[in-house]
């Protein structure tokens, strides 16, 4: 893997492709800096090495042009401060500001690029765009793992302007190697906790496992189309009416396969999809009319947290209900709290981005567990077994 660690970036200036995708309040102060912080290690190696740094994003979705509200200067304060360093915005990614900034970049210095978004191109994988990006510096860095399925301008087209100066980052580097760690050299018994809305988001995920894992807990909204394919009555529970026969599929296989799929056999049932809903407990095959199943009930969250802690490796991409309200966060909490103490007695964790890095977070987890990662579409793609356009680019 050609990661920054092959390279000395003493008088070099590197053009890097980080993810400051962050979330911002309405005074556009930085609510969650994560992503800022797992780009550090790698603008800290190259600045240490005598190498300047000229950092490239995207912020939100902005439909056409410039706006204020996606500007990546709400950044630059948080930036300097956790860098120790003045950091130099240019207002415009590609534009005179841009190129005369990055020329005059000393070692040591720091520059942020405006939204890379702010321009159509940047999506489309513009080869002319990219090609202008790629003059502001000598070598090419991506450490944006978030982007890294996205055949975009600057996560992958880029690349071939550097074809003999081009490497990950350490993030990266680190997000590509746990996500081999579990899929292609776990400790056993193997567990995949898999949760969300909708089967047919995680089918391929599922099916790959099947093929990889001892265990395989499904949780969230998609398990009420397993509950209702076998026959269950599960009332206003969210479900797939067209994947029922898939979901029989997928029993059926992880059969054939000797795969453990456990399915919730209860839930925490409510009259309505609200934080002040009136809840019950219920089976998962007789939840009653006009109520869904918003959480895993109490006897799965106990089989659940058995098979967790029998486990050395985990993967757990979705939460296991509505988590964002107190009423339904119980099963999420629970099988975090498993994973954490699976953990803590030396089984290896990969929580995989998206909901799942979200409640960890929100559980104040994110420590306890071995590995969070920043990309859920990214992760979730890698492990179905898709080339990402990113990583593709830098091993070409």
């Amino acid at each position: 893997m050609k990661t920054i660690d092959n390279l000395n970036f003493s008088g070099k200036k590197a053009l890097i492709r980080v993810d400051f995708n962050v979330p911002l309040d309405e005074n556009f102060n930085i609510t969650d800096d994560n992503r800022i912080q797992g780009a550090l290690p790698t603008i800290t190696k190259i600045l240490r090495d005598g190498g300047s740094v000229i950092l490239m994003s995207h912020l939100g979705r902005p439909k056409d042009g410039p706006v204020n509200k996606y500007s990546l200067q709400h950044l630059v304060g948080h930036l300097s401060g956790v860098l120790d360093t003045e950091v130099q915005f240019a207002d415009d990614c590609i534009g005179k500001q841009a190129i005369e900034k990055a020329a005059a970049l000393q070692n040591g210095d720091v520059l942020l690029l405006e939204n890379l978004r702010f321009y159509k191109e940047e999506e489309k994988g513009d080869e002319a765009f990219a090609e202008k990006l790629s003059k502001l510096g000598d070598v090419y860095v991506n450490d944006a793992f978030g982007t890294a399925h996205r055949a975009h301008a600057s996560t992958a087209v880029i690349a071939k302007f550097f074809p003999d100066a081009k490497y990950f980052g350490y993030l990266m580097a680190g997000e590509l190697a746990n996500a081999e760690k579990v899929l292609n050299n776990p400790e056993r018994p193997f567990t995949a906790i898999m949760g969300g809305a909708k089967v047919s988001d995680k089918i391929l995920l599922i099916e790959k496992l099947l093929d990889k894992v001892d265990n395989l807990l499904i949780g969230g909204g998609m398990a009420y189309t397993f509950a209702k394919a076998q026959g269950g009555n599960i009332g206003n529970s969210l479900v797939e009416a067209d994947k029922l026969d898939l979901a029989l599929e997928l029993i059926e296989k992880a059969k054939s396969k000797g795969v453990n799929l456990v399915l919730p056999t209860d839930s925490v049932i409510a009259d309505a999809f609200s934080p002040d809903a009136n809840t019950d407990a219920a089976n998962n095959d007789n939840i009653k009319e006009g109520w869904m199943g918003l959480d895993i009930g109490p006897a799965a969250v106990k089989q659940y947290k058995e098979v967790v802690a029998s486990s050395k490796t985990i993967l757990w991409n979705g939460p296991m209900g509505v988590f964002e309200m107190a009423k339904f966060e119980s099963g999420t909490k629970a099988v975090a709290e498993a994973v954490v103490e699976a953990t803590e007695k030396g089984a290896f964790s990969l929580i995989g981005g998206g909901d799942s890095a979200a409640a960890v977070a929100k559980f104040g987890f994110e420590e306890k567990v071995s590995y969070v990662s920043t990309g859920g579409g990214a992760l979730l793609e890698y492990m179905e077994g898709k080339e990402l356009p990113g990583v593709k680019a830098i091993n070409d």
